[in-house]
């Protein structure tokens, strides 16, 4: 059996209709670029989230560079971020002038710890990013505990989490902003990048909006010096398709992350993850720990299984960090789980078949390691 990492031609063959009149509709309008499309998708996003503004961009990266940028972080400034996510949510900040501060991630979760981001805190902090990974929402009651005692601004990482909950609330709703990448292969995901900011500050919506579009909210009129980041008008509209659709795709990954952790119960050296008391985990990653990763791996590999690393390297520890100076045990818990970790094929439509054979591989590698003990 053949089992893709993630299949969007499944997800496209289940809605093709739908998403074939959306795309015919923008080309035979030519509303390529702004219009109506990216207007109605901007609406549809905020009252999905129950917020004010939306400001769409070009990927998920801009957004968070956008929302930097419209809170005037830059020289001079600390933003702390977790030691465990894609470069992304790092490179921004550097981007700005600020200076980037990595904080360790929590034992069960994967996602920032707030112990951590409190030792980090010096009085050129600026603001936090803490990113919802994997699905799963980082602990939002102590980081914006720590928020308001800092008087720090939170700008939430949501490129993983799409309507992602902690205490009933969306992630993404809880800071002055949360920051969306529709990259295909997220749980809410365009047929190419898209990006988004979500806020409830209307000053700040103001800025970011401007700042996305060279400076100006009025045509040839330039306030200031801006960037050119557009969501165009067909990825608009075949993520306002798919945003029809997300609550219940959303429920599909929670029940086969289910079947999974029923299927991997109680075997030694593979832990499964775990989900936060009282958040709603949305499983853009189903990421399992085993001491014996590089050896899993291979062995779904061989039996037509694909998988993957999310990351293979902690952030503080690449190079582009090296001028930082980090040792190991600034960050034991990310540099711990940095060769543990292994991404199982993990898509709305993944058929419970699918699951029952890539769990058969893993407790049939199991069984086998046992047996040579």
């Amino acid at each position: 059996m053949k089992i893709p990492f993630v299949d969007l031609k499944a997800q496209y063959s289940s809605i093709q209709k739908e998403i074939d009149a959306a795309v015919s509709a923008v080309i035979t309008e030519t509303a390529f670029v702004r219009g109506k499309y990216v207007s109605a998708f901007e609406e549809e996003y905020c009252n999905a989230y129950g917020v004010d503004h939306c400001i769409s961009c070009a990927n998920g990266t801009d957004a968070l560079y956008i929302a930097l940028k419209a809170l005037d972080i830059g020289p001079g400034d600390e933003v702390i971020t977790t030691a465990l996510s894609w470069i992304s949510t790092s490179e921004t900040i550097s981007q700005t002038g600020a200076r980037v501060v990595f904080a360790d991630i929590e034992s069960d979760y994967f996602t920032i710890d707030p112990s951590s981001i409190e030792e980090n805190i010096t009085d050129k902090t600026k603001a936090i990013i803490p990113v919802h990974l994997y699905g799963q929402s980082a602990d939002m009651g102590k980081i914006m505990s720590l928020a308001e005692r800092y008087q720090l601004a939170i700008i939430e990482d949501c490129a993983q989490a799409h309507f992602a909950k902690y205490a009933s609330k969306h992630v993404g709703t809880f800071g002055i902003a949360g920051t969306f990448s529709f990259y295909p292969g997220k749980n809410l995901g365009a047929y190419g990048d898209a990006g988004a900011i979500i806020s409830n500050d209307e000053g700040f919506a103001r800025r970011a909006r401007m700042f996305a579009n060279h400076g100006s909210l009025t045509k040839h009129q330039h306030e200031i010096e801006g960037i050119n980041s557009r969501l165009d008008g067909l990825q608009a509209a075949i993520l306002s398709v798919k945003l029809q659709y997300i609550d219940n795709w959303n429920s599909l990954r929670r029940s086969i992350a289910e079947n999974y952790n029923e299927g991997l119960r109680g075997l030694d050296n593979i832990r499964t993850p775990l989900a936060r008391k009282g958040a709603e985990h949305v499983y853009h990653l189903y990421v399992i720990r085993t001491d014996q990763r590089d050896k899993l791996q291979k062995r779904l590999k061989e039996n037509g299984v694909a998988s993957g690393i999310h990351y293979p390297c902690s952030l503080p520890f690449l190079k582009a960090y090296e001028y930082l100076g980090h040792k190991p045990e600034d960050f034991p818990k990310a540099l711990e789980y940095q060769p543990q970790i292994l991404s199982l094929p993990m898509f709305p439509e993944l058929t419970e078949e699918m699951v029952e054979y890539v769990v058969s591989l893993i407790v049939g590698d199991r069984r086998k390691e046992d047996q040579r003990v």
